[in-house]
């Protein structure tokens, strides 16, 4: 086209938006936790772990009181009753019987139901969803109590790790020299000494109960997480940012809880999590031996030890506690995997 020649109307054409291939959008950022949280919904191992605590906690709640029974309450001629529960039992399942081994075979027994129609047991119009155990004793009641104590040692647990351990690790690993390496010998002494051997000694002190597990976790339960949060100390105490706050004359403690403490709390927050499981097995373990909560209180614990006693002829009697105390532990390390994907989405690719 040479310069003399002009432009006609006819040579351009408007562009309509249906013709424009490409349009800059802006997207809103989103907030910190509100971007976690976000990560979090879509993991769905992580909202069933969450759900099945939820309920957990609920039926811990208001499990013991959906019936009459307490957890301590004792009737003799109720002992040794398999579930019962109605509706069910007329489909034939839960119905109050149970095979018992004997010498001439397998014999299966309803206790409810008396084998002549025309004698009565009093038991007919009675239900015990979960049975009864050797002294006559409601296992639903139970289970639901002991659960409670299983939840309040989770919440014992995060507590002593993010007053004790998380606090400790933050002064040990900021001042590093010799206050570091006199904190860790007294954490490397205490850590060498068995829990077992700690809560035998606390027995002796004082009385066998929840108070001396609780104390027993208190002394020992914080030392990992304090390793964990020495850890990512050391590794942002020499940032820039950590560098421009003392330039300007901050504080340790501004610095240590205003700069190092927000970048670290996702990652304490889920090792955490996954210290629960250790501390409800710890709990339980304790039990299981003896050393936990007295009768009548009930653990989960506790109960898996008394139904083991008559796991070959009542196996009814163990699986309730058995299945109660495998979801949490499952629920909970399910929701720490979850909230380790949403802190940090790299960790999914290692």
């Amino acid at each position: 086209m040479n310069s003399t020649e002009k432009y006609l109307p006819k040579d351009f054409e408007f562009v309509g938006k249906d013709k424009i291939s490409k349009i800059d959008q802006t997207f809103t950022s989103q907030p910190y936790w509100k971007d976690i949280l976000s990560r979090f919904t879509q993991n769905k191992g992580a909202l069933i772990g969450v759900i099945c605590l939820i309920i957990i906690g609920t039926m811990a709640i208001i499990g013991p009181g959906l019936n009459e029974h307490t957890y301590s309450s004792q009737i003799i001629a109720h002992q040794n009753l398999a579930p019962r529960i109605p509706g069910l039992e007329n489909l034939g399942i839960l119905d109050g019987s149970e095979n018992m081994n004997t010498s001439t075979g397998t014999v299966s027994i309803n206790k409810y139901i008396s084998a002549n129609k025309e004698e009565k047991t009093g038991l007919e119009d009675t239900y015990y969803w979960f049975g009864t155990d050797v002294l006559g004793r409601d296992i639903f009641t139970r289970t639901w109590a002991g659960t409670r104590i299983s939840l309040y040692i989770a919440l014992v647990a995060v507590a002593v790790d993010m007053l004790f351990g998380m606090g400790y690790g933050l002064i040990s690993g900021f001042f590093g020299g010799k206050v570091d390496m006199i904190m860790q010998r007294f954490s490397e002494i205490l850590n060498g000494i068995p829990t077992l051997v700690i809560v035998t000694l606390l027995i002796l002190v004082l009385k066998p109960g929840l108070t001396t597990i609780t104390v027993a976790l208190a002394l020992t339960g914080w030392i990992g997480m304090s390793k964990i949060s020495r850890a990512q100390v050391l590794k942002l105490k020499e940032q820039e940012f950590v560098l421009a706050s003392k330039t300007l004359g901050a504080k340790n403690l501004f610095i240590i809880f205003k700069e190092i403490l927000p970048n670290i709390f996702g990652q304490l927050i889920v090792m955490s999590m996954f210290s629960i499981p250790n501390a409800i097995f710890t709990e339980a373990f304790l039990a299981f031996i003896g050393l936990g909560v007295p009768q009548p209180l009930a653990s989960l614990g506790s109960l898996i030890s008394e139904a083991f006693k008559s796991f070959t002829t009542h196996p009814y009697m163990i699986i309730s506690p058995v299945i109660v105390l495998a979801v949490i532990m499952l629920s909970f390390n399910m929701m720490a995997d979850g909230l380790r994907d949403a802190f940090d989405p790299k960790m999914k690719e290692m």
